[in-house]
């Protein structure tokens, strides 16, 4: 029988002591416990990783050898494991390409749909297609001039991997000799083409070479028969020295250009390729639509991207506002990527100055709007151009070309690297005029299900998709309607479960890479639902981060439904809402780092609550919280107002920014807070006050900025991306510690400065290991293995170096000491302990100072940011700005959080804090809700001033959770009586 828990025996994995844990399957247990407790290191590095590894361990070696190897966790026994999923917080995806409806496989129903059922529609003219005869194919041939040579041929294989000998055979037995065979031709009577399997390919069978004209009509109508007949109704046509006007009399939206042929009666680049469909096309217009298929649909494929953006659905172009930054320059020197110096650029300028009879010392912004222009476009007449060389004085006259296409057709033709990096600096990412940012070529775009396009839909986000395709059955044909129900049913599936986890205001072509690692998590937990999966381990990271309080009910909604379909879930969580709605509770502590690791809990809420020992039962029985301020900053009197701003879905917003408080931007998902915060607030701050090249989110104007010093983003990214990089180096601390080893008698008497105890440089490092303190064995089919270089044990450093201590401890030893100890071991120096002071103001005293960037969480990388910005000689009047920085915290190093956040406020700075966490919301002096709702139904201010202000605001969904945070708020009168904006301040 199996097990009804998971045994895990003699787990210690990092800072876990030996422990000893029952966790009951298939219900939901949640992990909680401080940060640094040992949480991660339970759930995910000990059960999760235990489990994945023994399920690809039962695969085969070669297998194995593809899907790479884990490495076993230090663990003695998991008795009860089920194969496991990791549902963490990394993005969904980097890659442009991936957007929401592709890593949801909603975009591979969309195109099935679309190709089963869709309605193709001319490109041009938008009349619905009809088919095409083979009669009218050979009167559209017999209009090209006289004597036109021409190939017929029968595209049997378009782009399929294979070597395809069989059909090469059969050809010949069929008495077919010529092919081409991606565009190359071959004879197979002389030699048959060796193709790569692993390759697509496209072969044409030449059918036959023709002249045109009228007596060659019967052998022309009989050639392209047999070619319909030999490709399924699809005819190619080669035109090896294509008349002017071929193009357009075959039909030019299939026509294209393709490269020299070996033949030597066909070597021109000018050939012609043509595709006729017998059932495709628009009489009106001369055009023929390709075959509908799946991949017409898909931006990743050339069948269906557009050809100018390649599927990305934006380009790069020269930038208008980048050329000139600074319209009030003179003439001569407003153009930023033309030097006046250089002689070709100041001839440019000086003859087109001279044509329109104006000074080169005039502001650029005092020319007649014409003038700019042609300066910068190019001119509509022509220009004399005269200049001395040399051998004298040269001249000619031509039209001006203008900066902007100089600099765009340089980019094109230039092959110097650096010349077009140069140019790229003044080109800025813009929406791609063909497509229209939708991705998809002309063709695929007007292909019509129900009068819609598959790009109309894709724009659409999912609670509109959701209403979209209910009932679409209704106005289908029964034919299409009975191809289409089981599409449509899981269509409705998918963005039935994205709704359910709090998705529903994501558009399905948001870009994957601009999702949050909240919402990258929902996303996959939604895909998870819909696999119907029985009886696997889940292990999650924090869902509820990024999430309202008003979404998080259907979030611990989904969790309990796919524990009731007969899963286990492990879920690593500081929400008390989960906890309470959770099966067991393992509370880990009872402190951080080298003091947690041990379960102090593991059982019921009522336990957690009852036990003396678990700080987190405390939190969540109320017996302790974190108290509302006693009085709300007004702030210094001036304001940072952003006028105007209607990036993505704000509507015009208008918003002040109070200086010298701390504030807080709230509001459900999607709502518009990182909109106005980073695409707005901080890249157009950034722009302003720095001049570069950011592109900031549409807006009008932000006024105020005279009275801040300088704007400092703290976010999730990480702080190093080799381990090499820690938290010791990141502050500066290890520049403290390691003068302090080089002032000993000992370094004195040998000579070693400084830089000798560093591990990145030669001289006091270990060669063996290169500094790592670690060596990778390449284990073959196993995973590599990370063992202690047996030249330092570890260590890092040779012995000479390790030969130097300060009060018996040497560098190596510092390295492995947690902030906390390391506080107390440098208690007479004043300046290191400064710095790590710092680490433990912000809840990171259980960090390990030589703890390798790559493995901090982003909450932990964020809080090490902030401790840096801590250490900097502070003057006041900067503006910082950060996004949900309670990303991993206990309540309880959620307290030390909001202290720092207060302390960088009463220095005179400005805080801004994107959050949803109510206990920080409430520790604001002023908040900005936006709202109401996601996506489309948000971008409105809701409600904006003190949180007392906003929670008295009934249209906030903010307000009404954060009333019982403030337990004084009371609400006055019927809500038609009350000021919704401003309800209270006014009144004084």
């Amino acid at each position: 029988m199996s097990k009804d828990v998971i045994e895990v025996t003699g787990a210690e994995e990092h800072n876990l002591k030996d422990v000893d844990v029952e966790i009951p399957r298939e219900e939901l247990t949640v992990v909680t416990g401080l940060s640094g407790s040992g949480k991660s290191s339970l759930a995910f590095e000990t059960v999760y990783a235990e489990g994945q590894r023994r399920y690809i361990e039962s695969l085969s070696a070669y297998a194995r050898n593809f899907l790479g190897q884990m490495d076993k966790p230090q663990v003695e026994n998991v008795e009860g494991l089920s194969p496991a999923i990791s549902i963490d917080q990394k993005n969904a995806a980097n890659n442009p390409r991936s957007t929401v409806g592709t890593v949801t496989e909603l975009h591979d129903y969309l195109r099935l749909l679309y190709a089963r059922v869709g309605v193709p529609h001319c490109p041009e003219c938008g009349r619905e297609v009809g088919e095409q005869s083979a009669q009218n194919m050979v009167t559209r041939l017999l209009e090209l001039p006289e004597g036109t040579r021409a190939k017929l041929c029968a595209p049997v294989v378009r782009d399929q991997k294979g070597a395809f000998e069989d059909l090469f055979d059969d050809l010949v037995g069929e008495g077919y000799s010529r092919v081409e065979v991606d565009g190359e031709p071959y004879d197979l009577a002389m030699e048959k083409p060796d193709l790569d399997e692993n390759y697509d390919h496209t072969v044409d069978v030449v059918v036959d070479r023709v002249k045109i004209s009228t007596e060659a009509r019967s052998r022309i109508n009989d050639s392209v028969e047999t070619a319909l007949g030999e490709a399924d109704g699809t005819l190619k046509v080669v035109l090896p020295d294509p008349p002017e006007g071929a193009a357009d009399a075959l039909g030019g939206a299939t026509a294209r250009a393709t490269g020299d042929l070996a033949e030597s009666d066909e070597s021109t680049a000018d050939r012609l390729v043509v595709e006729l469909s017998e059932d495709l096309a628009c009489t009106h217009c001369g055009i023929d639509i390709s075959e509908v298929e799946t991949r017409s649909f898909s931006f990743n494929s050339p069948h269906g991207a557009c050809p100018e953006c390649e599927g990305l659905g934006e380009t790069k172009e020269v930038s208008e506002e980048l050329v000139i930054r600074d319209p009030s320059k003179p003439l001569k020197h407003v153009f930023e990527p033309w030097s006046y110096d250089r002689t070709y650029y100041s001839r440019q300028l000086d003859n087109v100055a001279d044509h329109f009879g104006v000074s080169l010392s005039t502001p650029f912004e005092d020319l007649d709007e014409s003038i700019q222009r042609q300066f910068l476009y190019g001119t509509d007449d022509l220009v004399h151009f005269e200049w001395r060389t040399k051998n004298g004085t040269r001249e000619k006259t031509e039209r001006f070309e203008g900066v902007i296409p100089n600099l765009e057709r340089r980019h094109v033709e230039t092959d110097s690297d650096r010349a077009r990096e140069h140019i790229e600096e003044f080109m800025a990412t813009t929406e791609c005029p063909a497509c229209e940012g939708t991705r998809l070529k002309a063709e695929s775009r007007a292909v019509l299900v129900d009068g819609t396009a598959i790009t109309a839909v894709n724009e659409l986000s999912i609670g509109d998709a959701l209403a979209h395709f209910e009932g679409l059955e209704a106005d289908l044909s029964a034919r299409d309607k009975k191809i289409a129900e089981e599409i449509l049913k899981e269509i409705r599936a998918r963005l039935g479960f994205m709704e359910e986890v709090g998705l529903e205001y994501l558009t399905l072509d948001r870009e994957a890479a601009t999702l949050s690692g909240g919402e990258s998590q929902r996303i996959r937990l939604a895909t998870q639902i819909g696999s119907g999966l029985v009886g696997v381990l889940y292990v999650l990271d924090e869902p509820s981060i990024g999430l309202h309080q008003r979404d998080n009910d259907k979030l611990l909604n989904t969790l309990e439904e796919l524990r009731d379909l007969g899963n286990t879930l492990i879920v690593v969580e500081h929400d008390t809402e989960t906890m309470r709605r959770a099966d067991q509770v393992i509370d880990m502590g009872p402190g951080p780092g080298k003091r947690g690791g041990e379960v102090v809990v593991n059982g019921p809420q009522e336990a957690l609550m009852e036990t003396e020992e678990s700080v987190t039962g405390k939190y969540l029985s109320g017996e302790r919280s974190i108290p509302v301020p006693e009085k709300r900053r007004d702030g210094d009197g001036d304001h940072l107002t952003v006028r105007g701003a209607r990036q993505h879905n704000l509507r015009d917003l208008d918003v002040e920014f109070p200086l010298g408080t701390f504030t807080a931007i709230t509001g459900v998902s999607g709502s518009g807070k990182s909109t106005l915060m980073h695409d707005i607030l901080y890249k157009g701050l950034v722009r302003r006050m720095n001049d570069t090249d950011v592109n900031p989110g549409e807006h009008d104007d932000i006024d105020g900025i005279e009275n801040i010093e300088t704007v400092r983003l703290i976010d999730q990214s990480p702080i190093g991306r080799t381990p090499r990089s820690n938290p010791a180096t990141y502050t500066n601390v290890f520049d403290h510690i390691r003068e302090l080893f080089a002032e000993t008698s000992l370094s004195k008497q040998r000579g070693y400065e400084k830089g000798r105890f560093s591990f990145n440089v030669k001289g006091g490092r270990c060669e063996a290991c290169g500094g790592q303190g670690t060596v990778t064995i390449d284990m073959n089919f196993l995973s590599d293995v990370q063992v202690p270089c047996e030249e330092c044990d570890g260590a890092r450093y040779n012995d000479e170096t390790l030969d130097v201590t300060y009060k018996g401890k040497t560098i190596a030893d510092v390295l492995e000491m947690s902030v906390e100890e390391a506080y107390d071991f440098f208690e007479s120096h004043s300046g290191i302990r400064r710095r790590l002071q710092l680490l433990k103001d912000v809840g990171l005293d259980y960090m390990r100072l030589g703890q390798p960037s790559t493995t901090l969480s982003g909450g932990e990388a964020q809080r090490v940011k902030l401790a840096e910005e801590l250490g900097k000689k502070d003057s006041g009047e900067t503006l910082y700005l950060l996004d949900e920085p309670t990303t991993g915290l206990h309540p309880e190093d959620e307290r030390k959080l909001i202290d720092v956040l207060h302390r960088l406020t009463d220095d005179g700075n400005t805080v801004v804090v994107i959050e949803h966490e109510l206990d920080l919301v409430k520790n604001a002096d002023h908040v900005i809700d936006l709202g109401p709702e996601g996506g489309e139904g948000g971008g409105d201010l809701v409600a904006e001033g003190t949180p007392e202000d906003v929670a008295r605001t009934e249209e906030s969904y903010t307000g009404r959770y954060l009333r019982d945070h403030l337990p004084d708020v009371e609400m006055e009168g019927p809500r038609s009586e009350r000021d919704l904006a401003k309800p209270a301040a006014d009144d004084d």
